[in-house]
């Protein structure tokens, strides 16, 4: 059985779907959306928040840029929305958008100094003066990576109605950067896909700095969706950056 770009691009969302009424973290990102004239979504996936916001009633510009062209081609379903592929480092928009996001923990896919740098400052360009970037990251301290584990897999049933198991192993732990697969496999263990995926963890100050630097101010950062601080307990990292 063969199991394609367009396969994993349609597993995710059924595994991860957008629905503010019953994940925190996405009714956050809703309001924000809800909220701005002019929205970019970096490392937009398979575009379910910019879809949402449109079928809420959103009338202002939606952008979604994203280097995953089965992800872009599930987005594409709706054509009232921008779709560009590509990644942030590459981005040329000037000071069109009131807001940008990556939410799903997609700035932790920016791994070196370089690129998180090049990304800041294409994203910030991309902002209006006073422009609000909002994202989120896993805190290093809560260390999620332990739990990504074949005992932790999911057993789902996909689109096509297909038996599937979902694990991940962990290769690497260099530094503040995690590196993991993600295995599919039918019913039976036969390997149907592996994906590896580099993750960079850092905490608060950290991130603080880097934003610093690209030209942001840093207005908030907290420790949970309900805007609580972040503690020694936090597993996340939301932070609300502003163009300077």
């Amino acid at each position: 059985m063969i199991f394609a770009d367009a396969d994993a691009a349609a597993l995710y969302d059924l595994m991860y779907p957008w629905d503010p009424e019953r994940h925190p973290g996405d009714a956050f990102y809703d309001g924000l959306v809800t909220a701005a004239g002019a929205v970019l979504d970096v490392g937009c996936g398979t575009g379910s928040m910019l879809h949402r916001a449109r079928e809420r009633g959103h009338t202002g510009r939606l952008a979604g840029l994203d280097p995953d062209r089965a992800a872009l081609e599930r987005a594409r379903r709706r054509t009232d929305v921008e779709w560009v592929e590509g990644v942030a480092a590459d981005a040329a928009w000037d000071r069109e958008f009131d807001l940008a996001v990556m939410a799903s923990n997609a700035f932790q896919c920016l791994v070196d100094d370089d690129g998180l740098r090049a990304s800041l400052a294409a994203i910030r360009a991309a902002l209006r003066d006073g422009g609000l970037f909002a994202f989120e990251t896993r805190h290093p301290q809560a260390r999620a990576w332990e739990d990504w584990t074949p005992e932790n897999a999911a057993e789902v049933v996909d689109v096509a109605g297909r038996a599937l198991r979902v694990e991940h192993r962990v290769e690497s732990v260099a530094g503040d950067v995690v590196t993991f697969t993600e295995t599919v496999k039918d019913p039976d263990g036969a390997v149907l896909r592996v994906d590896r995926t580099s993750l960079r963890f850092l905490d608060a100050p950290e991130l603080r700095a880097f934003l610093t630097g690209a030209g942001f101010a840093v207005e908030a950062q907290y420790g949970d969706w309900h805007r609580g601080p972040v503690t020694g307990e936090s597993r996340i990292i939301v932070t609300l950056a502003r163009r300077a």
